[in-house]
């Protein structure tokens, strides 16, 4: 039995990796169309939509702080190529090479491969988000043999909420979405003993699909073993024996740097995904592909001034972001763009790209 869940944890650390390069990529993509490094470009008198310079971007890379020279940098971005997240806008070039050669997200052109492995993540990723709302009380400190976790969840009550979801038709086929998402690595059982079933056992998200993810991370090959691994960048271990209640994510060492990127510009097409916004959460859909370059929002710019003026057509609303072991985040949702009017140089929104 034991030997089998082994064998088990090897896969599904193997599935996460891929689904870590995809979040990564996925990631960069976003950041690459916020600073313009993504756009059209004229090469022979043809327009090559949405596409950015391989030379471009290994410069974008050093200057970020992302790659210590240009040869780790290839080497990161050849682990994108790799995996189909990118490539050659004409597909002759298999490998990625630093001079001026035109290179595409596939996501941008709707070549993305869809197998089934990533529809997994993509489901996975859209319960983890459901399973974080505020609205939801599935979650919660429980006990299993002696030992406090936090943010747990009962297989069973899991099983009801995904058929009241309606994530799955019946108990049975509830239970065989919860076995793919735990062989998949995207949750797991809190002391990693059982596979996933219907019954009284407490089971945990493993993956944060918020998490920002640095590119240095996909030259890291090795798989990771879960049992112990108090300082991995995964949500949701064992609870601290000071009951601390002001830290949602317990596992993550406070001195691991995680900044989570937050993006509040419209896309110029209109239907772009089903709000038309970057969202702060990177994700795995298949949103159409962007056509054009994302623009801003205003179509003038605004004072401060004008913001404050009685009468204005705006609303102001005063937000508290809280912290917590991860970092600093929020997520605006809503039909209108919102203005960001100040941003402190030296805090952890500006270190995440954040602007005025």
């Amino acid at each position: 039995m034991e030997e089998g869940m082994s064998s088990m944890q090897q896969k599904a650390a193997e599935l996460e990796h891929m689904a870590e390069v995809l979040l990564t990529g996925e990631q960069l993509r976003l950041r690459l169309h916020e600073e313009k490094v993504i756009k059209d470009r004229r090469h022979h008198l043809k327009t090559y939509p949405n596409c950015f310079v391989a030379k471009e971007l290994i410069d974008w890379l050093i200057d970020h702080k992302e790659a210590s020279d240009r040869e780790t940098a290839i080497k990161l971005v050849q682990k994108l190529l790799d995996h189909s997240i990118i490539h050659h806008v004409c597909d002759e070039h298999k490998e990625f090479k630093d001079v001026k050669l035109f290179y595409r997200f596939r996501k941008d052109d709707g070549t993305f491969p869809l197998d089934n492995e990533v529809k997994v993540f993509m489901r996975g990723q859209r319960l983890y988000e459901k399973l974080m709302s505020s609205e939801n009380t599935l979650l919660q400190a429980r006990e299993e043999e002696g030992v406090k976790y936090e943010r747990t969840f009962v297989a069973s009550e899991f099983i009801e909420w995904l058929v009241q979801e309606g994530e799955a038709a019946t108990r049975g086929e509830a239970e065989q979405l919860g076995r793919r998402l735990l062989e998949h690595g995207i949750i797991q059982h809190v002391s990693n003993k059982h596979h996933f079933m219907d019954s009284n056992l407490l089971y945990q998200c493993r993956m944060n699909f918020r998490r920002r993810r640095r590119l240095m991370e996909l030259l890291t090959e090795k798989s990771r073993l879960v049992p112990e691994s108090h300082d991995s960048p995964f949500c949701l271990r064992k609870q601290n024996h000071d009951n601390r209640k002001h830290t949602s994510f317990l596992s993550v060492s406070p001195t691991k740097e995680i900044k989570i990127v937050s993006a509040v510009r419209r896309s110029s097409m209109s239907s772009c995904g089903s709000s038309g916004y970057f969202s702060s959460s990177p994700t795995l859909s298949s949103s159409p592909p962007v056509l054009c370059n994302p623009k801003s929002v205003l179509k003038r710019p605004v004072t401060a001034d004008e913001l404050l003026m009685p009468g204005a057509p705006y609303v102001r609303k005063t937000f508290t972001i809280v912290g917590d072991a991860v970092g600093w985040g929020f997520v605006v949702r809503g039909s209108k763009p919102c203005h960001i009017q100040a941003v402190d140089p030296s805090g952890p929104a500006a270190a995440a790209g954040m602007k005025v």
